[in-house]
């Protein structure tokens, strides 16, 4: 058996495990560790190996930019930003048919800014948002889609846990990452909004008008927000102008998210804590995917897979874009069995030696940002895609009493308005890569 024909058994092994609910974790290190012994012949290099991979892997300096983003996160999450956020856009936008939907939007947007999770982002602003949908006269079919919708806008507006975690396993700079990640963010917010109205002018009983508010309260509501504008320019606008490394700049967003909501008196003392338990266990979860990434990747390596791949993939005479829509297809079909995490730690050791091999007309560089771009994209596809997406079973679990099917339904116009948005990046890379070459 060649190392090519052993890397595809072993692979569809892993997604055998995963299938089964095996945790991803421990599917990629049995895999990483099973495939390496039969190649060595023994299991000694294998656990040799496994004993350095462990403290090289979790003393990386890089990667402590994780938990203190997603610390931030959980600051966040604990002292009603959400909330503050999703009213500040009501009471200015809500007396519009559909206005209120695109409220929830905005929010997800705002919220994803000093989130980085999607999961986080759908789970939060289900709670905040949905009730007052509902209160409002909101469909559930529309109330549930646009919310499982706009909560992956936790992952691809910056800060991005996903994004750094690809920067870190491609060795790209993460700041570039987050620069090219705020068009593609704002287009997906945008065509969000669009499908709102356009369901609002179709169905009015769908998505009816709100209440006006005054415009003192509205202007009142507005400046409750200002701590959400002044973390996001703070840690991005840092990692930007250079005036700190992205760790550094992760670091100083927590502290400013915990003191902030400390001082207004939103953060307690229970928050405090549940914060730092929360963000603890999510850590140990990522750096044990991480771990058994980094296993899998060795097999990988010892198989000489990726390199194969990449030779062969040379070698077809088809044009090198069909070879990324190819992989994209695959990430959407991932989405249907596992998180957007584990979808990027897998994938990256095999797609990524191929795409560095094609000739796309851009440089190495630009070519590993688009395509980390539009890979994150397609994997927040996957979070909204029936009938096992991450972020509808988090809706589904807010909303009890809304059937699966009502959601499922409600959230389709927004995977076309995704497809769309994919489909424009990936004919114009300027679109993702301009604001990169802008700034630096």
């Amino acid at each position: 058996m060649t190392g090519l024909e052993l890397s595809i058994l072993a692979f569809l092994f892993m997604l055998l495990g995963i299938f089964l609910r095996v945790p991803i974790s421990i599917s990629m290190v049995v895999t990483g560790f099973i495939g390496t012994w039969i190649v060595r012949g023994t299991p000694m290099p294998v656990l040799h190996q496994l004993k350095s991979l462990t403290f090289e892997t979790f003393s990386d300096y890089n990667l402590s930019v994780l938990p203190l983003f997603l610390l931030m996160g959980q600051f966040a999450t604990h002292s009603g930003m959400s909330r503050d956020l999703f009213r500040a856009a009501a009471d200015w936008i809500g007396h519009l048919r559909g206005g209120m939907a695109v409220a929830a939007v905005t929010s997800c947007a705002g919220f994803g800014a000093v989130c980085g999770s999607s999961l986080a982002t759908a789970s939060t602003m289900g709670q905040v948002a949905l009730p007052e949908l509902r209160r409002h006269g909101y469909s559930d079919r529309l109330s549930t889609g646009v919310l499982s919708a706009g909560g992956t806008l936790g992952i691809l507006i910056p800060p991005s846990v996903i994004l750094v975690i690809y920067a870190l396993n491609t060795e790209q700079n993460i700041a570039k990452l987050f620069i090219a990640a705020l068009i593609p963010g704002i287009m997906a917010a945008i065509g969000y909004a669009l499908v709102v109205f356009v369901i609002a002018w179709l169905y009015p009983e769908m998505a009816p008008a709100g209440p006006k508010v005054p415009l003192r309260a509205r202007t009142q509501n507005l400046l409750r927000v200002w701590p959400v504008v002044l973390i996001f320019l703070v840690v991005i606008g840092g990692i930007y102008k250079g005036i700190f490394t992205p760790t550094e700049g992760a670091a100083v967003g927590a502290v400013a998210t915990a003191a902030l909501g400390w001082f207004s008196g939103n953060l307690t003392r229970k928050g405090f804590v549940d914060s730092f338990l929360s963000t603890a266990v999510s850590t140990g979860m990522i750096y044990f995917i991480l771990l058994g990434a980094k296993l899998f990747t060795a097999f990988m390596a010892t198989t000489q897979t990726p390199q194969a791949l990449a030779t062969w993939v040379g070698t077809l005479d088809i044009a090198p874009m069909w070879i990324i829509v190819v992989m994209l297809l695959l990430y959407l079909a991932f989405g249907c069995i596992m998180d957007s995490l584990s979808m990027i730690l897998l994938t990256i050791p095999i797609f990524f030696p191929i795409v560095s091999a094609l000739d796309l007309g851009m440089t190495p560089e630009d070519t590993a940002i688009w395509f980390g771009i539009l890979a994150l994209i397609v994997v927040e596809l996957g979070l909204i895609t029936p009938p096992v997406g991450m972020n509808l079973f988090i809706i589904s679990s807010i909303a009890k009493d809304v059937p699966a099917t009502e959601t499922y339904i409600g959230v389709a116009p927004f995977i076309l308005a995704e497809i769309v948005r994919v489909g424009l990046l990936l004919a114009f890379p300027s679109i993702t890569l301009w604001l990169v070459h802008l700034a630096f």
